[in-house]
Protein backbone atom coordinates (compact mmCIF):
# COMPACT_ATOMS: atom_id res chain seq x y z
CA UNK A 1 0.00 0.00 0.00
CA UNK A 2 2.59 2.37 0.82
CA UNK A 3 4.90 2.21 -2.35
CA UNK A 4 2.29 2.75 -5.04
CA UNK A 5 0.88 6.10 -6.77
CA UNK A 6 -2.52 7.02 -5.20
CA UNK A 7 -4.83 9.21 -7.99
CA UNK A 8 -7.06 10.17 -4.50
CA UNK A 9 -5.33 12.64 -1.97
CA UNK A 10 -5.93 10.85 1.19
CA UNK A 11 -3.68 10.33 3.64
CA UNK A 12 -3.44 7.65 6.96
CA UNK A 13 -2.34 8.90 10.37
CA UNK A 14 -0.25 7.02 12.29
CA UNK A 15 -2.02 8.12 16.34
CA UNK A 16 -0.32 7.83 19.19
CA UNK A 17 0.19 4.04 20.59
CA UNK A 18 -2.43 4.03 24.10
CA UNK A 19 -3.51 0.96 25.56
CA UNK A 20 -7.14 -0.10 24.86
CA UNK A 21 -8.60 0.69 28.15
CA UNK A 22 -6.43 4.00 28.29
CA UNK A 23 -8.41 5.59 25.49
CA UNK A 24 -11.06 6.80 27.45
CA UNK A 25 -8.68 8.22 30.30
CA UNK A 26 -6.01 9.76 27.72
CA UNK A 27 -9.06 11.39 26.04
CA UNK A 28 -10.10 13.49 28.81
CA UNK A 29 -6.36 14.65 29.91
CA UNK A 30 -6.26 15.86 26.97
CA UNK A 31 -9.58 17.47 26.52
CA UNK A 32 -8.94 19.26 30.48
CA UNK A 33 -5.76 20.34 29.21
CA UNK A 34 -7.00 21.83 26.05
CA UNK A 35 -10.54 24.03 27.95
CA UNK A 36 -7.34 24.67 30.32
CA UNK A 37 -5.16 26.53 27.13
CA UNK A 38 -7.98 27.96 25.51
CA UNK A 39 -9.09 29.35 29.04
CA UNK A 40 -6.16 30.94 30.80
CA UNK A 41 -4.36 31.97 27.58
CA UNK A 42 -7.75 34.02 26.38
CA UNK A 43 -8.22 35.11 29.65
CA UNK A 44 -5.03 36.72 29.85
CA UNK A 45 -5.28 38.12 27.20
CA UNK A 46 -8.72 40.03 27.87
CA UNK A 47 -7.35 40.81 31.39
CA UNK A 48 -4.44 42.45 30.11
CA UNK A 49 -6.85 44.11 27.14
CA UNK A 50 -9.32 45.55 29.66
CA UNK A 51 -6.94 46.59 32.90
CA UNK A 52 -4.82 49.91 31.65
CA UNK A 53 -2.37 49.06 33.77
CA UNK A 54 -1.10 46.28 32.28
CA UNK A 55 -1.07 48.55 28.71
CA UNK A 56 2.41 48.18 28.99
CA UNK A 57 4.88 46.46 26.21
CA UNK A 58 6.05 43.24 28.19
CA UNK A 59 2.37 42.57 28.77
CA UNK A 60 1.31 43.39 24.93
CA UNK A 61 4.03 41.43 23.47
CA UNK A 62 2.55 38.40 26.17
CA UNK A 63 -0.12 38.85 24.04
CA UNK A 64 1.57 37.23 21.15
CA UNK A 65 2.73 34.44 23.29
CA UNK A 66 -0.94 33.87 24.73
CA UNK A 67 -2.18 33.89 21.27
CA UNK A 68 0.34 31.78 19.41
CA UNK A 69 -0.42 28.90 22.25
CA UNK A 70 -3.95 29.25 21.45
CA UNK A 71 -2.95 28.98 18.02
CA UNK A 72 -0.43 25.62 18.78
CA UNK A 73 -2.90 23.96 20.76
CA UNK A 74 -5.99 24.07 18.57
CA UNK A 75 -4.09 22.84 15.54
CA UNK A 76 -2.99 19.99 17.54
CA UNK A 77 -5.00 18.56 20.29
CA UNK A 78 -8.69 18.61 18.97
CA UNK A 79 -7.16 16.54 16.04
CA UNK A 80 -5.18 13.88 18.71
CA UNK A 81 -8.48 13.81 20.33
CA UNK A 82 -10.96 13.01 17.67
CA UNK A 83 -7.76 10.25 16.35
CA UNK A 84 -8.11 8.75 19.87
CA UNK A 85 -11.99 7.84 19.05
CA UNK A 86 -11.65 6.70 15.59
CA UNK A 87 -10.85 3.03 14.14
CA UNK A 88 -7.94 2.52 12.14
CA UNK A 89 -9.54 2.80 9.27
CA UNK A 90 -11.10 6.05 9.51
CA UNK A 91 -7.93 7.95 10.29
CA UNK A 92 -7.14 9.78 7.50
CA UNK A 93 -6.78 13.29 5.73
CA UNK A 94 -6.68 15.10 3.11
CA UNK A 95 -3.31 15.74 1.19
CA UNK A 96 -4.35 19.95 1.54
CA UNK A 97 -5.27 19.40 5.14
CA UNK A 98 -2.15 17.60 6.04
CA UNK A 99 0.03 20.21 4.13
CA UNK A 100 -2.38 23.19 5.93
CA UNK A 101 -1.71 21.97 9.15
CA UNK A 102 2.13 21.35 8.80
CA UNK A 103 2.06 24.63 7.79
CA UNK A 104 0.52 25.22 11.00
CA UNK A 105 2.59 23.70 13.31
CA UNK A 106 5.74 25.08 12.06
CA UNK A 107 4.24 28.65 11.97
CA UNK A 108 3.88 27.73 15.61
CA UNK A 109 6.95 26.59 16.69
CA UNK A 110 9.13 29.22 14.50
CA UNK A 111 6.67 32.24 15.98
CA UNK A 112 7.49 30.45 19.87
CA UNK A 113 11.24 31.70 18.74
CA UNK A 114 10.70 34.67 17.33
CA UNK A 115 8.36 36.16 19.98
CA UNK A 116 10.69 35.05 22.86
CA UNK A 117 13.07 36.88 21.15
CA UNK A 118 11.17 39.93 21.11
CA UNK A 119 10.39 39.10 24.59
CA UNK A 120 13.73 39.36 25.96
CA UNK A 121 14.53 42.25 23.90
CA UNK A 122 12.13 44.32 25.87
CA UNK A 123 13.21 42.71 28.93
CA UNK A 124 17.09 44.61 28.23
CA UNK A 125 15.62 47.47 27.18
CA UNK A 126 13.76 48.04 30.26
CA UNK A 127 16.75 46.71 32.69
CA UNK A 128 19.75 48.61 31.11
CA UNK A 129 18.37 51.37 29.48
CA UNK A 130 15.41 52.61 32.48
CA UNK A 131 15.77 55.98 31.60
CA UNK A 132 15.21 55.42 27.67
CA UNK A 133 12.38 52.29 27.86
CA UNK A 134 9.31 54.83 27.26
CA UNK A 135 11.11 56.48 24.30
CA UNK A 136 12.15 53.37 22.70
CA UNK A 137 9.42 51.08 23.76
CA UNK A 138 6.91 52.89 21.64
CA UNK A 139 3.53 51.42 20.77
CA UNK A 140 4.69 51.78 17.42
CA UNK A 141 8.02 49.59 18.07
CA UNK A 142 5.56 46.81 19.76
CA UNK A 143 3.54 46.69 16.74
CA UNK A 144 6.90 46.77 14.42
CA UNK A 145 8.38 43.77 16.40
CA UNK A 146 4.77 41.94 17.01
CA UNK A 147 4.20 42.02 12.86
CA UNK A 148 8.47 41.51 12.41
CA UNK A 149 8.05 37.96 14.63
CA UNK A 150 5.04 36.70 13.05
CA UNK A 151 5.79 37.84 9.40
CA UNK A 152 9.59 36.25 9.52
CA UNK A 153 8.31 32.55 11.19
CA UNK A 154 5.55 33.04 8.33
CA UNK A 155 8.00 33.43 5.37
CA UNK A 156 10.57 31.03 6.72
CA UNK A 157 7.45 28.14 7.34
CA UNK A 158 6.13 29.25 3.80
CA UNK A 159 9.37 28.36 1.63
CA UNK A 160 9.47 25.39 3.97
CA UNK A 161 6.62 23.85 3.28
CA UNK A 162 6.36 24.94 -0.08
CA UNK A 163 9.47 22.53 -0.89
CA UNK A 164 7.51 20.11 0.03
CA UNK A 165 4.01 20.82 -1.36
CA UNK A 166 6.09 20.75 -5.23
CA UNK A 167 7.11 17.13 -4.77
CA UNK A 168 5.28 13.83 -6.28
CA UNK A 169 3.91 11.49 -4.07
CA UNK A 170 4.54 7.77 -4.24
CA UNK A 171 3.44 6.99 -0.21
CA UNK A 172 -0.02 7.63 1.45
CA UNK A 173 1.08 6.94 5.31
CA UNK A 174 2.19 9.91 7.91
CA UNK A 175 3.84 8.36 10.16
CA UNK A 176 3.37 10.79 13.02
CA UNK A 177 -0.41 11.83 14.65
CA UNK A 178 -0.09 14.83 13.04
CA UNK A 179 1.34 16.45 9.66
CA UNK A 180 4.56 18.51 9.48
CA UNK A 181 7.27 19.20 7.05
CA UNK A 182 9.07 15.66 7.76
CA UNK A 183 5.95 13.85 6.71
CA UNK A 184 5.17 15.50 3.78
CA UNK A 185 8.54 15.52 1.95
CA UNK A 186 9.20 11.47 2.98
CA UNK A 187 6.06 10.65 1.02
CA UNK A 188 7.36 11.57 -2.15
CA UNK A 189 10.05 9.14 -4.21
CA UNK A 190 12.19 11.87 -5.27
CA UNK A 191 14.59 13.64 -4.39
CA UNK A 192 14.82 15.50 -1.19
CA UNK A 193 18.42 17.09 -1.17
CA UNK A 194 16.85 20.44 -1.45
CA UNK A 195 14.24 20.00 0.93
CA UNK A 196 17.11 18.90 3.44
CA UNK A 197 19.54 21.92 2.53
CA UNK A 198 16.92 24.29 3.15
CA UNK A 199 15.25 22.11 6.55
CA UNK A 200 19.04 22.79 7.72
CA UNK A 201 19.62 26.07 7.30
CA UNK A 202 16.35 26.85 8.30
CA UNK A 203 16.90 25.01 11.77
CA UNK A 204 20.34 26.65 12.05
CA UNK A 205 19.14 30.68 11.50
CA UNK A 206 15.99 29.82 13.68
CA UNK A 207 17.23 28.66 16.84
CA UNK A 208 21.09 29.89 15.97
CA UNK A 209 19.67 33.36 15.88
CA UNK A 210 17.47 32.38 19.26
CA UNK A 211 19.95 31.21 21.06
CA UNK A 212 22.76 33.89 19.97
CA UNK A 213 19.98 37.05 20.87
CA UNK A 214 18.78 35.59 23.66
CA UNK A 215 21.98 34.57 25.62
CA UNK A 216 23.12 37.61 24.12
CA UNK A 217 20.36 39.55 25.80
CA UNK A 218 20.85 38.04 29.63
CA UNK A 219 24.90 38.30 29.41
CA UNK A 220 23.96 41.86 29.19
CA UNK A 221 21.21 41.71 32.03
CA UNK A 222 23.16 39.86 34.09
CA UNK A 223 26.48 42.32 33.48
CA UNK A 224 24.47 45.57 34.77
CA UNK A 225 23.04 43.83 37.48
CA UNK A 226 26.69 42.64 38.57
CA UNK A 227 28.10 46.03 37.93
CA UNK A 228 25.29 48.22 39.45
CA UNK A 229 25.09 46.15 42.75
CA UNK A 230 21.69 47.45 43.16
CA UNK A 231 19.61 44.51 45.15
CA UNK A 232 16.52 46.36 44.02
CA UNK A 233 17.40 46.24 40.28
CA UNK A 234 18.31 42.40 40.90
CA UNK A 235 15.69 41.25 42.42
CA UNK A 236 13.33 43.10 39.27
CA UNK A 237 15.45 41.44 36.63
CA UNK A 238 15.20 38.26 38.57
CA UNK A 239 11.81 38.44 38.84
CA UNK A 240 10.89 39.45 34.77
CA UNK A 241 13.73 37.71 33.29
CA UNK A 242 13.31 34.22 35.03
CA UNK A 243 9.82 33.26 34.19
CA UNK A 244 10.68 34.50 30.05
CA UNK A 245 14.19 32.20 30.80
CA UNK A 246 12.36 29.11 32.50
CA UNK A 247 9.90 29.01 29.10
CA UNK A 248 12.60 29.34 26.63
CA UNK A 249 14.56 26.88 27.87
CA UNK A 250 11.82 24.28 27.97
CA UNK A 251 10.88 25.33 24.11
CA UNK A 252 14.92 25.02 23.32
CA UNK A 253 15.08 21.37 25.02
CA UNK A 254 11.53 20.55 23.47
CA UNK A 255 13.02 21.92 19.55
CA UNK A 256 16.20 20.17 19.75
CA UNK A 257 14.86 16.92 21.29
CA UNK A 258 12.00 16.65 18.22
CA UNK A 259 14.75 17.35 15.47
CA UNK A 260 17.14 15.04 16.99
CA UNK A 261 14.63 12.03 17.47
CA UNK A 262 13.48 12.42 13.82
CA UNK A 263 17.06 11.53 12.95
CA UNK A 264 16.30 8.15 14.59
CA UNK A 265 13.36 6.12 12.98
CA UNK A 266 13.85 3.82 15.85
CA UNK A 267 12.51 6.25 18.09
CA UNK A 268 9.41 7.04 16.12
CA UNK A 269 6.98 6.40 19.25
CA UNK A 270 9.05 8.36 21.40
CA UNK A 271 8.79 11.24 18.98
CA UNK A 272 5.42 11.27 18.53
CA UNK A 273 4.90 11.55 22.07
CA UNK A 274 7.27 14.11 22.80
CA UNK A 275 5.95 16.18 19.65
CA UNK A 276 2.27 15.96 21.08
CA UNK A 277 3.14 16.81 24.29
CA UNK A 278 5.63 20.44 22.80
CA UNK A 279 2.15 21.65 21.89
CA UNK A 280 0.43 20.28 24.91
CA UNK A 281 2.72 20.90 27.88
CA UNK A 282 4.27 24.18 26.40
CA UNK A 283 0.98 26.35 26.30
CA UNK A 284 -0.64 25.17 29.37
CA UNK A 285 2.58 25.86 31.45
CA UNK A 286 2.92 29.06 29.57
CA UNK A 287 -0.28 30.35 30.83
CA UNK A 288 0.69 29.11 34.48
CA UNK A 289 4.19 30.69 34.62
CA UNK A 290 3.41 33.92 33.47
CA UNK A 291 -0.09 34.26 34.65
CA UNK A 292 0.86 33.71 38.06
CA UNK A 293 4.78 34.88 38.30
CA UNK A 294 3.91 38.17 36.83
CA UNK A 295 2.86 40.30 40.13
CA UNK A 296 0.53 42.43 38.19
CA UNK A 297 -1.25 39.60 36.22
CA UNK A 298 -1.27 37.56 39.66
CA UNK A 299 -2.47 40.94 41.43
CA UNK A 300 -5.70 40.97 39.05
CA UNK A 301 -6.47 37.53 39.07
CA UNK A 302 -6.81 37.15 42.51
CA UNK A 303 -9.18 40.83 42.76
CA UNK A 304 -11.14 38.76 39.68
CA UNK A 305 -11.71 35.80 42.31
CA UNK A 306 -11.88 37.95 45.45
CA UNK A 307 -14.72 40.47 43.32
CA UNK A 308 -16.40 37.19 42.62
CA UNK A 309 -16.92 35.62 45.90
CA UNK A 310 -18.15 38.97 47.15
Amino acid sequence: MENQTFSEDILILERLKVAPQSFIPAFILFLLVYVFIIVSNIGLVVLIRRSRSLHQPMYLLLCNMSINDVFGASIIIPHVLRDLLRPNSERFIHYVDCAVQAFCVHLHASASHTVLMIMAFDRYVAICNPLRYASIMTNRMVVTLSLSAWGTAFVLVAILVGLSVRLSRCRSVIFNPFCDNASLFKLSCESVLINNIYGLGYTVVLLGSSVGSVTLTYLKIAAVCVSSKNKVLNSRALQTCATHLAVYVFLLASAFIIVILHRFPQLSDHRKVVAVLGHVALPALNAVIYGLQIKEVRQRIMALFHNNEV
